[in-house]
């Protein structure tokens, strides 16, 4: 049985999901320690970056290297739930597991972030549970030489922090700038947007402006149709009047023919009653001229009919003329507004490609600027490569005077007089104390050292294949022999002792 924490009875979510279903990027574990010392609580800190959305059933287990499901690990606590939590925020977060719960052997384990489904969204390096030893080496060194590389360490991890902080630095300035050119972008489709219905609005108006065109220019054919027409009948008016002078000029005569016969038939009617006759026939053409009169008189007042009915047509003519030019007028004033409404519009589109292109202008300048950004970057990290190359030439360097120490330490110990040297009676070697029972030859600091042979080398033995080494051996070459049976990971800076743990965490970061 997995011992469970004293906080919660209840058993965690598990599942039978394998690793290739996992997805070990979602959540960072930071701070891992190589070993953590038993007896102890120990601190867990991690990483909820923006791709998890974390839940209430999460949690945080220890699993042996190798587990193969979630249902192997050793112990486990719930994850605590973030209080401020927003959809695109990276939230830190730490959680502490008890001494009395932890592993008490020397295998490798790591922590591993679960859901609430059984998933891992997470893992960390492999670490120990082991006490923290000191490894019984003999440095042979200056002080000076000492502090040196102290320094030059110093300096080197000084500088590659100052280089990574540069370059989150700058990874973060190329977001900013990512995310202002996302928006300039969008702002530009939103311009686009505004300009295609701008241009749908001048192609209405221009539309509404041909119809208005075409009305207008149908009514001024109208206009001009009914100027020919009352020209037509002005002309018609004037041949009446000219008629109806006639018709008074031979009215007017008759009625001075009426009288002259009048007065002729009472001249005639006084001179001789006997002219019956002749009166009769001159009432009869009395009679036949008052006919005529009448005629004349009704022909006359028809004709007046018919000029009052062309006067009154020429008035509502006049007036429909009237209103024809007042109507032409508006026209022309809502056609002069809408001309004004058009260069507006214009002036407005004008600005806003003015608008776009200071917007273009300055996606370019954010374009150098990112451009002259990864030029510095590139720039650092070539620095960093060239301080890395010149560390690994002093490696060599180093490397080559160990080996040298180490040909002189093997003539040395294959001449005579060293033989003889080291040849010491049993009697005269002193005890060694138990501090010192993993060293061949005893401890060098030893007090009772003072009274055994003087001469006697210092040794010094790898902690890792337990090859032993001369003490006139140079301390880079030993430092080298160590550093052999280090492994380094390939993705991140943690070193290795173990063939099978750095194994897999290197299996772990191709799985991210």
């Amino acid at each position: 049985m997995n011992p469970v924490m004293d906080e919660t009875l209840d058993e965690p979510p598990t599942s039978a999901v394998f690793l290739d279903n996992c997805h070990f990027s979602q959540v960072i574990f930071n701070n891992v320690e190589k070993f953590y010392v038993p007896g102890g609580d120990i601190t867990c800190f991690y990483t909820l970056t923006q791709h998890i959305t974390p839940r209430r059933k999460d949690w945080v287990g220890i699993f042996r290297v190798g587990w193969k499901t979630t249902r192997e690990y050793y112990t486990f606590m719930w994850a605590p739930f973030p209080s401020d939590l927003s959809g695109d925020s990276i939230v830190q977060q730490q959680i502490q597991f008890r001494a009395y719960y932890l592993p008490k052997d020397d295998e490798y384990y790591q922590f591993c972030y679960v859901d609430e489904e059984g998933v891992v969204r997470g893992a960390s390096v492999p670490f120990q549970f082991r006490a923290e030893t000191e490894d019984d080496i003999l440095v042979v060194t200056t002080q000076g030489e000492v502090e040196e590389i102290e320094q030059q360490n110093k300096d080197l991890v000084k500088e590659n922090k100052e280089l990574k902080e540069s370059r989150l630095c700058l990874q973060k300035q190329n977001l900013g700038l990512q995310e202002e050119l996302r928006l300039a972008q969008e702002k530009m489709k939103e311009l686009e947007g505004e300009v295609c219905f701008l241009q749908t609005g001048n192609l209405e108006l221009r539309r509404a402006q041909e119809l208005q065109a075409g009305e207008m220019s149908s009514a001024q054919m109208n206009l001009a149709s009914i100027r020919e027409q009352n020209i037509k009948l002005g002309k018609e008016n004037q041949e009446l009047q000219k008629g109806l002078e006639s018709l008074r000029s031979s009215c007017e005569k008759l009625e001075l023919e009426g009288n002259f016969l009048k007065e002729e038939n009472k001249r005639l009617t006084e001179q001789n009653g006997c002219r019956e006759s002749e009166l009769q026939q001159f009432k009869e053409h009395n009679q036949e001229v008052s006919s005529e009169k009448e005629q004349l008189e009704s022909r006359l007042k028809s004709t007046l009919d018919r000029m009052d009915q062309l006067q009154s047509q020429v008035l509502n003519q006049e007036k429909e003329m009237e209103n024809l030019v007042r109507m032409d007028h508006d026209k022309t004033e809502q056609l002069e507004h809408l001309k004004e409404e058009n260069r507006r519009l214009r002036i407005t589109l004008t600005e806003q490609k003015e608008q776009e292109e200071k917007l273009e202008q300055c996606l370019e300048d954010l374009k150098h600027q990112n451009r002259d950004l990864a030029k510095e970057l590139e720039e650092k990290n070539h620095l960093f490569q060239l301080l890395q190359r010149k560390q690994d030439e002093i490696e060599e360097k180093n490397l080559r005077l160990r080996q040298e120490n180490n040909e002189l330490l093997m003539r040395l110990s294959e001449s005579p007089d060293y033989s003889a040297r080291v040849a010491v009676p049993s009697a005269q070697v002193p005890t060694r104390p138990p501090e010192s029972a993993d060293l061949l030859f005893g401890n060098p600091y030893y007090n009772s050292l003072e009274t055994s042979a003087v001469n006697m080398p210092s040794v010094k033995k790898c902690p890792l294949c337990h090859e032993v080494f001369p003490d006139d051996i140079g301390p880079r070459q030993y430092e080298d022999h160590v550093r052999s049976h280090i492994l380094d990971c390939p993705f991140c800076d943690e070193t290795f002792e173990d063939k099978q743990v750095y194994d897999d965490h290197v299996y772990c970061h191709s799985l991210e």
